[in-house]
């Protein structure tokens, strides 16, 4: 059984000349066609598919529920659309589907439980995914995790018209599959990411998930006005298996092992990575973790941020199409106007907070509680406003955009702090991290449908202002305890077993 002491040891030496070829050679520092940009590239394309097929549904369940269903059974299909709408350009927006594709009489309270099953799914199994990639690496647990999800995505149509427990079925085994995407991604910046730009590097594959989730509100309501929801899972499911493809030949666990990396970009990654204890090995200081205020102060942290996370990704599309009335195809490119703009954010979040540390313009964990500070209190005003502009189409559409712009900040702030207090347990962090995020994005949309269907008038202020204290919560909480310095319990070997 490895110990940390013994892959130390195995580790080749760097030389001075390969010290002084990293002076030379700058540009394998900083270059963007560097192999650990690259990295964060593909590791992009992943998270695009995995968000994708996630929020596919978010859009496509607009489509698929008949809103005006009297039947109380919870899987009743019918191909004809109701007429007793009283607005004609939504009428006319359901009759196309009329020779589409069928929708379901699911109400408000199934629809909560359809949108949370992917976060039921999840709920006990990033742990042990972030404790096994932490040890095998993440290579083909990431690629297994995009294949299964990929191929799940492709038979939901089949599974909705089956029966909706069939299909809530799929989506919870489907959220297993992506966890190992999700968390699993992260052991691979242990050994890839130098200090100075790991804000920038896990930003890069993270905003991923924006682009993901902007393409797909985009285009998804066309894709249900013109051949039909169904194939919102088919084209994303198909995208999904071809990332595959690239992931598998191209990623490699250890940067010593790439077969296309410069030697001056290797000594770089490893001389940066000397003062960090990044050895892995099959013990883990479970007493200590659980004693760790910084560390519980990210946990709770995360579990506040995802609740309004998981409102914005589950219920934009139903907001806009319910309270703002508009039709499938609108809502979907409204919906997706605030997540390009914080895949845009998120990475020039990354760069901003990486140029503030290495130039030591500010301390790193004043860096990590200013991003994270300044995203949550402004979406949190934002989120306080919404219930009273309702009435205004276009002021709604401009503060959505600016809640996730600024919102976005938080992924260069508390979302990538576990990887400072302990980078040599990331990846079952990661997976910690993503249990506490998995059960904020179960309870979010199950509560946050009963909010609607209880009161239709008020539902959603109660929806934003439960989010809203939920949110500062665990920002005062992270405010007091955390920190950005590698813990003790980080640094020092345990006989502790996982």
């Amino acid at each position: 059984m490895s110990t940390g002491t013994d892959v130390k040891n195995t580790e080749p030496n760097i030389s001075m000349d390969e010290n002084r070829s990293v002076t030379q050679e700058p540009s394998s520092k900083k270059g963007l066609c560097s192999v650990r940009h690259w990295l964060a590239i593909i590791l992009q394309l992943c998270n695009f598919s995995n968000s994708a097929q996630q929020m596919g549904l978010s859009i496509a369940i607009t489509a698929m529920v008949n809103n005006t269903a009297t039947s109380s059974q919870p899987n009743a299909s019918t191909e004809r659309p109701p007429t007793d709408y009283s607005q004609d350009y939504w009428n006319e927006t359901l009759e196309e589907f009329k020779p589409l594709a069928p929708t379901y009489d699911w109400n408000p309270e199934i629809q909560g439980i359809i949108l949370s099953a992917l976060s039921y799914g999840s709920l006990l199994a990033p742990i042990p995914i972030g404790y096994v990639s932490g040890i095998f690496g993440a290579k083909y647990i990431v690629g297994a995790g995009l294949v299964i999800s990929s191929v799940l995505t492709l038979f939901l149509p089949l599974a909705a018209d089956v029966g909706v427990a069939l299909f809530v079925a799929l989506r919870v085994i489907q959220g297993t599959a992506q966890v190992l995407v999700s968390t699993g991604q992260y052991s691979i910046w242990v050994k890839w990411a130098p200090p100075m730009e790991r804000s920038q590097l896990t930003a890069i594959a993270a905003s991923g998930s924006l682009l993901g989730t902007f393409i797909v509100l985009l285009s998804g309501g066309f894709i249900c006005e013109v051949i039909g929801w169904p194939y919102i899972f088919y084209i994303f499911g198909g995208i999904g298996c071809a990332c595959c493809l690239l992931w598998l030949p191209i990623v490699y666990n250890d940067p010593r092992k790439h077969p296309f990396i410069s030697s001056s970009e290797k000594s770089y990654i490893m001389n940066s990575l000397t003062q960090q204890d990044s050895s892995l090995d099959w013990f883990l200081p479970i007493k200590a973790m659980v004693k760790s205020l910084p560390l519980w102060a990210i946990v709770v942290s995360y579990f506040c941020v995802y609740w309004q996370y998981s409102t914005v990704m589950a219920y934009t599309p139903t907001y806009f199409n319910s309270v703002l009335e508009a039709n499938v195809r609108d809502s979907g490119i409204l919906s997706a106007l605030p997540f390009c703009v914080a895949c845009v954010c998120v990475i020039v979040g990354g760069l901003l907070a990486d140029f503030l540390s290495s130039r030591k313009i500010l301390r790193l964990v004043t860096i990590r509680k200013l991003f994270t500070a300044i995203g949550v209190l402004a979406s949190s005003v934002i989120f306080l406003i919404l219930p009273w502009v309702k009435d205004s189409f276009s002021t709604t559409v401009v503060l959505f955009t600016l809640s996730s712009a600024v919102n976005s900040l938080s992924d260069s702030g508390v979302l990538v702090n576990f990887l400072d207090v302990a980078p040599r347990y990331g990846g079952f962090l990661r997976g910690l991290m993503q249990t506490f995020a998995y059960i904020s994005g179960a309870i979010s949309p199950t509560v946050n449908g009963l909010l609607i269907s209880q009161d239709s008038e008020w539902g959603w202020r109660n929806v934003f202002i439960v989010g809203v204290v939920i949110n500062i919560s665990g920002l005062i909480f992270y405010l007091i305890f955390g920190q950005a310095e590698v813990q003790h319990w980080a640094e020092e070997q345990t006989s502790t077993h996982f």
